[in-house]
């Protein structure tokens, strides 16, 4: 049982869930903390009873908080690795085993769980979502993830001490992935069970997903800035004073430039793609992420294009639907122009 990787576990009103997670944990790790991020019901005692360590987080702050609260600990105590699970018993503690395995094999690495091998298990619109999201994340990160939405995973602590996390709620595991990769980390999966069960989940499809969104736009669009004018320049996420981060220090200008950026992606995409192809000329290997990966620039603004159409799409297939015309066009669609980057050229 190693003693230099420990089970971090945020969690908010799971008392129901938490016992049975901390002690399939405490199988395979030393070690189980647990945030209890301002829970009003029994979740700290239920945590505890069980065999974790507890952090009290005075009221609810969201995910993110709490996984920053809980790595800064583990980094205090001298662990050098996390694993991170959540509370509501959709990540099996049986599966930690393979992550410990693929640490030991690649120990400056990421590992993170993907539940895509069992696609029929996943709610076809939710599946949908976590394609395109991983196209837009993959590019973010400099390489394909297979699954950029599941939140078991487990962290070298030497690459959290890297990163300077800005975001709150869901939106912070998103933001790991890409700063990760775009600092130079490699980000390996291994496959899990696709649970998906009673328990309820805190996740906001709307909120969440739309606060997701914006800043995976916004951090791509600062990403390409820096690209589009440095030669060699892939792993942008390496000075202290990032401009990303220096945009997010003041959550008022971090708001309007995460609108604004939204609101423009599609003409900034084509103003990226004239400067991938024009000033490629007089900047060599400009965009290095792009030509190193193989994922040429025109079916990056191609596929940026369609995202429109892929609204209109869906709202075309939901009404032909409801009429009791079952069709399916969008899975199609998603799979044409948001498959996997790195396995085309131009």
């Amino acid at each position: 049982m190693p003693s230099d990787v420990c089970v971090v576990i945020p969690a908010y009103n799971a008392s129901s869930t938490i016992g049975n997670i901390v002690i399939g944990a405490l199988k395979h790790v030393s070690k189980v903390i647990v945030a209890d991020d301002g829970s009003t019901d029994n979740t700290a005692v239920a945590a505890s009873g069980a065999g974790a360590e507890i952090v009290i987080i005075d009221r609810n702050r969201g995910k993110g908080n709490a996984l920053t609260v809980l790595f800064q600990k583990t980094v205090d105590e001298g662990y050098d690795a996390v694993i991170s699970m959540d509370a509501d018993e959709q990540h099996d503690p049986e599966e930690i085993p393979k992550f410990l395995a693929a640490h030991i094999m690649h120990p400056d690495d990421i590992i993170s769980g993907s539940r895509m091998g069992e696609k029929e298990k996943i709610p076809r619109a939710r599946y949908n979502s976590m394609c395109i999201a991983r196209y837009y994340i993959s590019l973010a990160a400099n390489q394909f993830i297979e699954d950029t939405q599941c939140g078991f995973r487990l962290y070298p602590l030497s690459i959290i001490k890297k990163i300077r996390l800005k975001t709150e709620r869901f939106v912070t595991e998103t933001e790991l992935l890409m700063k990760a990769g775009d600092m130079g980390a490699d980000i390996r999966f291994v496959s899990i069970k696709t649970i998906y069960n009673e328990n309820g989940t805190h996740f906001k499809p709307v909120k969440d997903i739309v606060a997701i969104t914006a800043y995976v736009i916004s951090y791509i669009y600062v990403k390409w800035l820096i690209e589009g004018i440095t030669s060699n320049n892939s792993n942008t996420y390496l000075t202290q004073n990032h401009l990303r981060d220096l945009i997010g220090k003041n959550k008022t200008v971090d708001i309007f430039f995460q609108i604004f950026t939204v609101f423009t992606a599609l003409p900034a995409t084509v103003f990226f793609l004239l400067e991938y192809q024009f000033l490629g000329l007089f900047i060599p290997n400009n965009f290095a992420s792009i030509r190193e990966r193989g994922c040429g620039f025109s079916k990056i603004t191609l596929s940026t294009q369609t995202l429109p159409v892929l609204f209109i799409v869906a709202g075309i297939e939901k009404i032909m639907n409801v009429t009791g015309s079952k069709v399916n066009i969008l899975d199609g669609f998603i799979k044409r122009f948001f498959s996997n980057s790195w396995k085309d050229t131009e």
